[in-house]
């Protein structure tokens, strides 16, 4: 059976509502009863960890054997299991449901399968429309889902000699106006941005997403700050909005490839909800994310100026050690966007299919 107008009505429908949920560890997700003749009946979204989900949450709207024979329009596949809720694919079995069309397949493990549930169970199950607008919408979600942890973007600006200090460490600002304001409005994507303490210490960073004209944008990352050095008193840090999380950095900063401390971190900010991760420390920082294998997207954002290495033979190059000792081990990346912002370029880069080369150069 094809989808019917009033469904593709429904299904955006349903989009809008699962956008007004809260974004973290669950996936917003939208729902609408339809009656037999296309009616809405009820419409819900899952408001947050603990609450009805968004199958439930419209079916409490009706009264009982009101769902009889109708259709229920959801954004994601109804889940199968039982977590603080019960399973949702049950629930519409319950209820009465005669028809379910679905935009996503859940890919969590625990959760997906409701539709053969629902098959099972005697109800017409339709899966995939509007399955790009869900995607879209659920597009952090489910690269959690996919990676395990959160989608970590590392970024860092530097001189076109590839270092991101003086030699004293000074390093405001080797970048313009326009850079800064790209890179504030990438923190303001973010779920949370993390740092070491040393760029606190001598930068008195921040960490929030901020207008050309010094104001806050409305949604502010997470500060993470990772060293056991203590934060001051008066560290602008402090005053964030959303307050900071810090962690002890012991061993991450190391030359050592098998530490995990960066993957601890992750999976503690991805229990927290967090599915997109800003790294912005500074070179140590970015070093142990680039290590670890543990960076998805790649941010240089590159100044048409010279520093080079001080009179003392000081330098402060923008990467450190990343664990690359012969040419075979560097780490190739995949170049996704160019674009020149002022002065200054703006190098966007993934890692590549494969990190490694055969090529022969000479």
């Amino acid at each position: 059976m094809s989808t019917t107008p009033a469904e593709h009505a429904a299904m955006r429908r349903a989009l809008a509502l699962a956008a007004e949920g809260p974004r973290g560890v669950n996936p917003q997700v939208g729902a609408v009863i339809l009656s037999p003749a296309g009616d809405v009946l009820a419409e819900g979204f899952h408001r947050g960890a603990g609450t009805a989900h968004a199958e439930v949450d419209a079916l409490s709207r009706l009264a009982p054997g009101e769902a009889q024979g109708a259709t229920a329009i959801v954004t994601l596949e109804p889940c199968n299991h039982t977590g603080r809720t019960g399973p949702c694919a049950q629930a519409l079995l319950a209820a009465g449901i005669a028809r379910v069309v679905y935009a996503l397949a859940d890919p969590t493990e625990n959760a997906h399968g409701g539709g053969d549930t629902l098959r099972d169970g005697g109800v017409d199950v339709e899966s995939g429309l509007e399955a790009d607008a869900a995607a879209s919408l659920l597009d952090s979600w489910l690269t959690v889902q996919r990676l395990g942890r959160p989608h970590v973007t590392v970024k860092w600006a530097q001189s076109l000699d590839g270092r991101a200090a003086a030699a004293d460490g000074t390093s405001r600002w080797i970048t313009g106006a326009a850079a800064r304001a790209d890179v504030h409005r990438r923190r303001a994507e973010a779920d949370a941005i993390v740092a070491g303490i040393g760029t606190i210490l001598v930068d008195d960073a921040a960490l929030t997403a901020r207008h050309p004209d010094g104001t806050l944008y409305d949604h502010q990352p997470l500060p993470v700050v990772l060293g056991a050095r203590i934060v001051p008193d008066r560290a602008l840090v402090r005053a964030h909005p959303r307050g900071f999380l810090q962690r002890d950095g012991h061993n991450l900063f190391g030359e050592h490839p098998g530490d995990d401390r960066a993957a601890s971190v992750l999976s503690e900010l991805r229990d927290r909800g967090v599915q997109r991760v800003f790294v912005e420390g500074g070179p140590t920082i970015a070093s142990a994310f680039l290590r670890a294998g543990l960076a998805d997207e790649v941010l240089a954002y590159i100044a048409p100026t010279l520093i080079g290495a001080g009179s003392d033979g000081r330098d402060n190059p923008a990467l450190r050690v990343i664990g690359v000792d012969t040419i075979a081990d560097q780490r190739r990346l995949a170049l996704t966007h160019l674009e020149r912002l002022g002065e200054d370029l703006l190098v966007v880069a993934v890692p590549a299919a494969s990190e490694t080369t055969s090529e022969k150069e000479s």
